[in-house]
């Protein structure tokens, strides 16, 4: 399942701990670097809907204030809200390096995290859903869109064929030297 690149998925103003339980449970099942917490209304402690114990797996951090919080270099921030003018997600292509953000139950990003937002996109739903749930969708279709599976058959069911195993190809050269295929998927894009 491991899929290119990395991700992190925080939320702002989040004050239900049982919410953000089930958020980073899910954000460790699907393989994410991080979670985080922007101004939470409360104490997120340990909560006891993170079946997982994913504090013990993965870097949970936490930042006061939008001004305070930090992400990885080259890490692009991406808003979950559901506005107007926000890309839908079946239409959005995932960065590599991402950490997305939602916002609290019952209301939205501040429009200071929106500003810091490199993109804002929503999930197509008809109101607003659970933080966790919203959560859920962004994580499965960025491993579902950047993830390697075997190709959907036309009709319904499963693939007929396994997937092929994974070859790098041909050696790469720049200025005469071979260069190592691990360092070209590396690389910035």
């Amino acid at each position: 399942m491991k899929a290119r690149g990395y991700f992190g998925v925080g939320v702002e103003g989040i004050s239900k701990p049982m919410n953000f339980g089930n958020l980073s449970r899910t954000a460790y099942g699907f393989g994410a670097s991080f979670v985080f917490t922007v101004s939470p209304g409360k104490y997120i402690g340990r909560p006891p809907s993170d079946t997982t114990s994913s504090q013990d797996h993965m870097p949970w951090y936490t930042f006061n204030s939008v001004a305070e919080m930090r992400l990885p270099d080259d890490c692009r921030l991406v808003g979950i809200e559901l506005v107007d003018d926000a890309i839908e997600l079946p239409s959005f292509r995932h960065p590599l390096r991402a950490a997305y953000i939602l916002g609290p139950e019952g209301g939205s990003l501040s429009p200071e995290m929106m500003d810091k937002c490199e993109f804002i996109v929503k999930i197509p739903t008809l109101f607003c859903v659970n933080v966790a749930t919203a959560g859920a969708i962004i994580m499965y279709d960025r491993v579902q869109s950047l993830g390697r599976f075997a190709e959907r058959p036309v009709r319904a069911g499963g693939p007929a064929e396994p997937m092929k195993p994974h070859h790098d190809g041909k050696p790469h050269y720049a200025g005469g030297k071979r260069i190592d295929g691990s360092k070209l998927r590396n690389r910035k894009i």
